[in-house]
């Protein structure tokens, strides 16, 4: 098993910035991709961002390119996700997510709020 914190999320208005942190305890072998999530209130979650384990692979949602950047620390097991130039269409539950490969993600965590007022 893994698990998995998220901390760093708030209230921030438009064009701000915000930094979320994912702790992972456990089996952390297992974490080979490490992402963050989001779901909007009436909507789907959706992906937003994710890196392999040596951390030179990120992957990106269209829409964050080039505001949000993802990094991953292993000798902590932390993976965060830098934010900047927030739109209030960000605003959603962040969720960190754990897994063997891309896309096939295990283990999730209890999700952090993120707010972008206009």
């Amino acid at each position: 098993q893994v698990q998995l914190v998220e901390s760093g999320g708030g209230v921030v208005q438009a064009g701000g910035s915000l930094r979320l942190s994912c702790a992972a305890s456990g089996r952390t072998f297992s974490t080979n991709f490490m992402a963050w999530f989001r779901q909007a209130p009436g909507k789907e979650r959706e992906f937003v961002a994710a890196i392999n384990w040596s951390g030179n692979i990120p992957y990106y949602l269209n829409s964050v390119k080039g505001r949000f950047t993802i990094s991953r620390d292993n000798a902590e097991n932390t993976v965060v996700l830098q934010m900047n130039s927030l739109k209030p269409e960000d605003t959603a539950v962040y969720y960190c997510a754990a897994g063997k490969a891309h896309l096939s993600y295990d283990y999730w965590g209890q999700g952090t709020q993120v707010t972008v007022s206009s």
